[in-house]
């Protein structure tokens, strides 16, 4: 059993699934996949965090937090540029995990990566229903309440249900129709951001600026840990992999041109949004309206939270996106069930698995009251960031000898730091979300060995020796046994 979940995945076998009749459709270029990234990204982050983690952690010293925060991305960038050009394959960190690490590792991974886009998927359609009902009520056209709100409070939240089922139809046309639909709303998304710093300049006070650091480092450390789930969107990138043009290449272009893109936006929308009204006051959902509306800039106030929506409906495009990739590349590997993995036939995109994932994203965001999980999202991701970084040092160790197309610099110094930034982050947030998590990690070993360890397609196995090594053989593929 244990060299059973500990078995790696060679990287040429897992390349040349590329060539099978289960392979995605190559059609994103470089600056698509950059507005993919920042679809992700610049969305509840820019629109939400900031005023919650200025008000009760960082103070005007906001702009020291998304610094942080973007170091520590920057250095797990350049680790995910390196898998990304040598192993151009759907599945993001389980995909690398997998062959650095072994199944068990690749598995708990992927399940964390799996209720990181379900979860927050559904939390980001919540809060889209909340800025529609709320721009709707502005214009006198009062949605009941009876399909506003989940059950206890209501009957059903509609508008969360149908901006999901809208956009798992967009995602089930394929990859190029989705990402055109995502380009027009980032673009539009960017468009809002640059107007609120150029029209917030003009308002800012130097005096809001003081105490800069009210609650002291620790406070801005702490706002760090909290402002990082608004850059963990470039690991959508990552799930792009099997439907990018010249991978090797794009992926790395895309990956951090994104994270450079979101950093500037964040830092300059930080520093406008505490010059304009004091940092104890944006402790509320719409700190970037709510900070218009303070300085009387009505008509500015109503635009962005117009456009509001169009990040947020970036953000959960991608999401989806990104969970349905998972989902197809666990399952080809047969630690889910094979349906996840079967492709359309004209357009070349996982189906029903996508389908299958909006339903579910759509009847929680519909019939469940959530809060927000903010904290959940990051303690899962840097978890996985942790386990991206370990691989890269294994892999430079083990397989020194492989095609990177783009090499992390200064291995291993770039991704220890990034674990050292990791698990630093991971510690400032609370107890209770640690113990949440943990709990999680137990579900999802249960899941596991009841299903994916049994299933799992290294199981079926032939052995062959050679004179170098051991390896085994399996409908058409090659895996190397690991000591």
């Amino acid at each position: 059993m244990n060299r059973n979940i500990f078995r790696k995945k060679p990287i040429n076998d897992l390349i040349n699934t590329d060539n099978s009749t289960k392979s995605l459709k190559r059609s994103i270029g470089p600056l698509s996949l950059i507005i993919m990234g920042l679809g992700c990204i610049i969305g509840a982050g820019i629109f939400i965090i900031t005023g919650i983690a200025s008000a009760n952690y960082s103070g005007p010293a906001l702009v020291l937090s998304f610094i942080i925060s973007a170091v520590a991305c920057i250095f797990t960038a350049l680790c995910y540029a390196e898998f990304a050009s040598m192993i151009p394959i759907s599945g993001s960190v389980y995909t690398y995990t997998y062959v650095a690490m072994g199944e068990v590792w690749a598995w708990m991974i992927g399940w964390v990566l799996i209720f990181e886009y379900l979860i927050s998927a559904s939390a980001v359609a919540v809060g889209w229903s909340s800025y529609i009902v709320g721009l709707l009520n502005s214009t006198g056209f009062n949605l009941p309440q009876i399909i506003t709100s989940p059950p206890c409070t209501g009957l059903i939240n509609l508008p969360a249900f149908l901006i999901i089922a809208l956009l798992t139809g967009i995602l089930v046309l394929g990859v190029k129709e989705s990402t055109r639909f995502n380009a027009v709303i980032v673009l539009i998304n960017i468009f809002i951001i640059l107007l609120f710093i150029i029209i917030g300049a003009n308002f800012i006070n130097p005096a809001n600026y003081q105490p800069f650091m009210p609650y002291g480092w620790t406070g801005v450390l702490q706002g760090a840990a909290m402002v990082f789930f608004a850059y963990i969107g470039f690991d959508a990138v990552s799930t792009a992999a099997e439907e990018t043009k010249n991978p090797q290449k794009t992926l790395p272009i895309g990956i951090i041109g994104s994270l450079i893109i979101s950093s500037i936006l964040y830092i300059a929308v930080a520093a406008v949004l505490n010059g304009m009204v004091p940092y104890s006051l944006l402790n509320n959902a719409a700190p970037v309206t709510f900070a218009l509306e303070k300085v009387g800039a009505n008509w500015a106030a109503s635009i962005v939270s117009f456009g509001a929506l169009f990040g947020l409906t970036s953000v959960l495009l991608t999401s989806l996106f990104g969970q349905t990739r998972i989902f197809y590349s666990m399952s080809r590997d047969g630690l889910l069930p094979g349906v996840f993995s079967k492709i359309h036939h004209d357009f070349r995109s996982p189906v029903l698995s996508t389908i299958i994932v909006g339903a579910v994203a759509s009847i929680i965001a519909a019939f469940l009251p959530l809060s927000v999980i903010i904290e959940l999202v990051n303690i899962g991701t840097l978890s996985a960031f942790i386990f991206l970084a370990l691989s890269i040092i294994i892999l430079r160790k083990q397989q020194p000898d492989i095609e990177r197309k783009f090499k992390c610099p200064l291995v291993p110094v770039i991704p220890v730091l990034s674990i050292i930034f990791c698990v630093f982050l991971i510690f400032q947030l609370s107890s209770t979300t640690l113990e949440r998590f943990a709990v999680s990690l137990v579900i999802g070993l249960a899941v596991y060995f009841a299903y994916g360890s049994r299933k799992s397609k290294l199981r079926d196995k032939k052995p062959v020796e050679t004179k170098d090594e051991s390896y085994y053989e399996l409908k058409g593929y090659r895996f190397y046994n690991s000591k």
